[in-house]
């Protein structure tokens, strides 16, 4: 069977998660392949731009450099990207025959979604130098943890996937920080999250660092400007740096100018002049968006999946919103009209169903990739993404 129908008979989503299966199916077939050097990215805000600021950074150091993200927003080779270009049909086709020739069939037929597309990557990047990995759902648990990690980033930990990581800021960051094995560079936390790696490096003999250890201040402010030069929100300097650290702490000097023409698909982008689109899903992500824009008054394109705090980022969204345009998604998991309006209502902020775009309004799409890909497919011509 060819890739897209054999991944499209499996749910991308699970109401429980067998979280031993994929480690068994890891043991068995290991043998197979045979890993680079894996920097991990686990954390709740910021893993996708974190990760490729460091692939990119490789990649134009000569560097043979793999980058493993998810979701996806329009196609599915978005999530394996190797040396400045996503993986090509032909590639991903090929190598997924080569999985269902090495596996039992029923273990292809047991992985989940995410499980399987993780061994695809690996199949498919196993002969980079270097794997940058982003976890998916969490950290522990998460398939990506299943690999010997020579470095684990840590972008910022804030509530997010309670009902598989945990209902508190704490538990959240122990099922996250246990995916640890050698070395972590935290990013900017919240002081929980930071006690909390102190008592790891001390009773599991980690050795953590935070990353503005790697950095001197004229350092930060290059990063800063890069990031501007870039037109990024001011927030993804802390991104930035985070990623590069990782560089460093493999002994690479940083060259500035490396990231001149770095792009990221779908964070924090303005793909018309009106309209911003973020895959951000929540409060950590619109809070640093809600700072970015808090001199606009805009149009929040929005709607959520059901098991996300979307009152919390709508309350946060509230002082820059004009109004909400619920954009209809059919979707699984997306939380019922009903319900999403009558949370709109109880905040007082106007609301209508999104129809188009009005050149005389500003716009924030946000929500999720979900939301990210409707809009993208419906309402902006394929030459402006």
């Amino acid at each position: 069977m060819k890739l897209e129908p054999f991944l499209a008979q499996k749910p991308l989503y699970y109401d429980e998660i067998d979280y031993d299966r994929f480690p068994r199916i890891w043991e068995r077939y290991a043998s197979h392949f045979n890993l680079p050097r894996i920097i991990h990215i686990i954390g709740t805000n910021g893993k996708g731009s974190t990760g490729r600021f460091l692939a990119h950074y490789l990649w134009k150091c000569g560097i043979d450099t793999g980058h493993y993200t998810s979701p996806h927003i329009l196609r599915f080779n978005e999530r394996i990207w190797r040396n400045g270009s996503d993986v090509d049909d032909a590639t991903l086709e090929t190598h997924h025959q080569k999985l269902l020739q090495i596996l039992d069939p029923a273990d292809s037929e047991a992985m989940s979604y995410f499980e399987y597309t993780t061994l695809l990557a690996v199949s498919i990047l196993q002969d980079c130098e270097y794997i940058v990995m982003e976890a998916g759902l969490g950290g522990e648990h998460d398939a990506t943890a299943v690999f010997d990690k020579d470095l684990t980033l840590v972008t910022p930990i804030g509530i997010d996937h309670q009902s598989f990581l945990g209902d508190s800021l704490e538990a959240i960051a122990r099922t996250k920080l246990n995916a640890i094995r050698k070395f972590a560079i935290l990013g900017k936390q919240q002081k929980p999250v930071y006690k909390l790696a102190k008592e790891y490096a001390e009773k599991r003999k980690i050795d953590f660092f935070r990353y503005t250890f790697f950095f001197t201040k004229e350092e930060m402010a290059k990063a800063r400007r890069t990031i501007r030069n870039l037109a990024l929100p001011s927030f993804f300097v802390d991104n930035l740096l985070l990623g590069l650290a990782g560089a460093k702490f493999f002994g690479f000097d940083i060259k500035w100018k490396a990231m001149e023409d770095l792009q990221l698909f779908g964070r924090a982008q303005w793909i018309l002049p009106n309209v911003m689109i973020d895959v951000g899903h929540n409060p950590l992500a619109a809070s640093a968006l809600a700072d970015t824009l808090k001199k606009r008054e805009i149009v929040l394109v929005y709607n959520s999946y059901a098991d996300k705090d979307y009152r919390q980022i709508l309350e946060i969204f509230k002082p820059i919103v004009k109004r909400v345009e619920i954009l209809p998604i059919y979707n699984q998991r997306i939380e019922s009209q009903e319900r999403l309006q009558d949370t709109i209502t109880s905040l007082k902020i106007p609301f209508r169903e999104f129809e188009e775009i009005d050149p005389h309004e500003t716009y924030l799409v946000f929500g999720s990739f979900a939301v990210a890909e409707e809009f993208l497919k419906h309402y902006v011509p394929e030459t402006q993404q």
